[in-house]
């Protein structure tokens, strides 16, 4: 097969950048990365980019195909090239580029080192013996411990290209993975450090960290839980935290959004006074609500009946949102299971094999 494209070549030593054109032979099954290997083996021997395992397990050949953060080595070239189309290979993005499609990772490992990503044990826990931990303790951090670490997520995250030092999606998402650990000890700690400033609070919430992650561990679900343990844990006092804290409020007295209150309630009075002209503005145009008589749903009971029941199954934390991932649909929830769908991933026979402890038999 016959497959053309254009690789953005470019050398930090010298600031050269230019977008080059390949035209090489690879097999029906050939990934990106097999292309590239091919057009550095036959064609150009210059072109710099990393791999290691080739199986969508190192993380190591983290790119962007056409604007969009992918692995080269889970990506099929020939649905890339479908219809005759020319795809634009080039670096990761939010992270400098050393050579070619290779980008520093430095500041990557930096935003992991800050959060801590190790446990620090409790203290009420015995320390001369293992410390065991429930299946369904660990099934909370599941999605977040199965991160390679690729960047792709940070590539594609808008709040990192407008502040650099915000965490990122990556970081965070292994803050949460300690978070929700059953065995560590320092939570409330975590959860100070993380809701400063460059933190939680300063995802914008677009999503793309969700889109472009290879292993669907949906980064934007982990900041979530953060946000929700933070709240719970009474932590609150960035204005994105009292921003959500009054979006939970309003919900549950009026079953609607009441605008005209979350300014003042989320940035303060002052802040508010000083909107006055702004709002005034948005008046014509209907932007702006009567704050008196409150607009209340004509079924609010069903959001106060809601809101009580996540407080009474104490899923008022990082267990009430939603996830993203599918598998999750298939986890045993309070003894019951998704209709029509196993009761565990690995029950699924799309599933890898389940792995077993050295004194256990394999499944077969």
């Amino acid at each position: 097969m016959k497959v053309e494209l254009k690789i953005w070549r470019y050398d930090a030593s010298t600031g050269d950048r230019a977008l080059k054109p390949y035209e090489v032979d690879v097999s029906d099954e050939a990934t990106l990365l097999d292309t590239l290997d091919v057009v550095k083996d036959k064609v150009d021997g210059t072109l710099a980019y990393r791999k290691s395992c080739r199986m969508m397990i190192c993380g190591s050949c983290g790119m962007r195909v056409d604007g969009g953060a992918v692995l080269a080595c889970k990506t099929r070239i020939a649905d890339v090239v479908a219809d005759g189309h020319v795809p634009v290979v080039s670096a990761m993005g939010n992270l400098p580029i050393v050579k070619d499609l290779v980008v520093d990772m430095d500041p990557f490992w930096q935003k992991m080192q800050a959060v801590k990503p190790y446990l620090e044990p409790r203290l009420d826990r015995a320390t001369e013996k293992e410390n065991i931990v429930a299946q369904e303790q660990m099934d909370v951090i599941h999605k977040e411990s199965l991160c390679i670490n690729c960047g792709c997520c940070v590539s594609e995250c808008n709040s990192m290209e407008s502040d650099p030092d915000f965490l990122g999606p990556a970081a965070l998402v292994k803050a949460f993975r300690f978070v929700g650990d059953a065995r560590d000890g320092a939570t409330i700690e975590r959860l100070e450090r993380y809701s400063e400033e460059h933190g939680i609070w300063d995802c914008t919430r677009c999503y793309f960290c969700n889109e472009r992650c290879p292993k669907n561990i949906d980064p934007r679900d982990a900041i979530a839980k953060l946000g929700a343990e933070a709240m719970k844990a009474g932590i609150d006092r960035d204005m994105g935290a009292k921003h959500a804290k009054w979006f939970v409020t309003s919900a549950k007295t009026t079953g609607w959004l009441r605008e005209t209150e979350l300014v003042p309630k989320t940035q303060g009075i002052v802040k508010s006074i000083k909107e006055i002209k702004f709002a005034m503005s948005l008046l014509p145009k209907g932007k702006v609500p009567p704050p008196f008589p409150p607009h209340v749903a004509a079924d609010v009971g069903e959001s106060r009946a809601l809101f009580d029941l996540v407080k009474d199954q104490g899923r008022d934390g990082a267990a009430g949102i939603v996830q993203g991932e599918k598998a999750l649909q298939h986890l045993t929830h309070q003894g019951e299971t998704i209709e029509g769908g196993p009761t565990h991933p690995y029950d699924d026979p799309r599933s890898f094999a389940k792995p077993y402890l050295p004194d256990e038999e394999p499944v077969t």
